[in-house]
Formats: structure tokens, C-alpha cells, sequence
């Protein structure tokens, strides 16, 4: 008699068990199939032609204050960088920042003559008004060429910088500048 009550409870805890681990099964393949299920974003407004046509680029300005060299991020149309971005992104550099935080860092009347690629290296041909920053400050051309050279490096195809001053080399940048890490 007392092996039938233990063989009955027995019984009982092994179909009250089965039927806990099937619910608790079923519970955890319902949410597994919850968080894969993937629905179709319907934006609340239209995308227009001229939203996808814009891109955003980092530009490097210095800080006014601290003179730290900070990335300026700017939405512009991808026509205007299509060809020859490292022109566009130079003329962009000219303009100076939009941030009030920021400062200039191209002298001002300095022009594009020319720009090109060799290889993995943008060649920037510009005026002699280039050569017109502030040369008191020691800083001042460091932060120059690792304004342009940061602005230009973002784009994939270009790893070096050469700065030529009326198509010629120019004793003060006479080097090929390449991006520094820390930046």
C-alpha cells in the first residue's frame, strides 16, 4: 500500500514536470520567435531625391580657445564631391568652419590652382597667399597641414598629402604629410 501512494505521487510529479517543461518550452521558442521577427520600417515621411543624394563629411578646424583640432562634421549634396572630392573638400577647408567654436585655418585668399592624385598621395598646387599664416605661433603650421591632411585622409583613396605652392616645391612644405594616429 505505501509503495502504491509513493507510485502514485510519483506519477503525479513526473506529469506535473513533463507538462512544466513542455509550457516552459513552447514560452521560450514564442519569445526566441518574437525577437527574430523582422517587420518592414515604413519612414512617416517620404524620402525626397535630395535628402539621398547628401552625405555627411568631417572637416578639421581648430578650437578657438584651446587651438586642439577638432572634426566639423557638414551634410552636403554628393554632386558637389562627386568629382574630385579632394578639390571640393580643400574649397570646403577655404571657407572656414560653420561652428562659431572653431577658427579658420587657411589664410585668407589663399587659391586652388590645381589638385591631383599620385597614387594614395592628394598633390595640392595652391597660391602664394598659402604661405601667409601666422608664423609667430609655432603651432600655427602644424595645425595647418594636419587640418588638411585629417580632412583629406577621411576620404579611402588618399593616405598622403603634398602641398606644392604655385607648382612648385616650397622649402616650407616640402614634405609629404601623412595623417598622424592621435588624431
Amino acid at each position: 500500500m505505501k509503495n502504491k501512494k509513493i507510485g502514485i505521487i510519483f506519477s503525479i510529479l513526473l506529469v506535473i514536470i513533463l507538462i512544466a517543461g513542455y509550457f516552459g518550452i513552447q514560452y521560450f521558442k514564442n519569445k526566441e520567435e518574437q525577437e527574430t521577427t523582422v517587420e518592414e520600417y515604413t519612414p512617416q515621411e517620404e524620402i525626397t531625391e535630395e535628402q539621398v543624394r547628401q552625405t555627411i563629411v568631417s572637416l578639421y578646424f581648430p578650437n578657438k580657445e584651446t587651438n586642439e583640432i577638432n572634426p566639423e562634421a557638414r551634410l552636403i549634396d554628393i554632386k558637389e564631391i562627386i568629382n574630385n572630392a579632394h578639390e571640393q573638400l580643400m574649397n570646403l577647408l577655404i571657407e572656414g568652419p560653420k561652428n562659431e567654436k572653431n577658427k579658420k585655418i587657411i589664410p585668407e585668399g589663399t587659391k586652388i590652382n590645381k589638385t591631383y592624385l599620385e597614387g594614395d598621395c592628394a598633390v595640392l598646387d595652391l597660391s602664394t597667399e598659402f604661405l601667409n599664416y601666422s608664423k609667430e605661433n609655432e603651432k600655427e603650421k602644424s595645425n595647418l597641414i594636419d587640418c588638411i591632411v585629417n580632412t583629406l585622409t577621411e576620404l579611402t583613396e588618399i593616405n598622403k598629402v603634398k602641398i606644392l605652392i604655385d607648382g612648385n616645391e616650397n622649402e616650407e612644405f616640402k614634405e609629404t604629410y601623412t595623417r598622424k594616429n592621435d588624431a
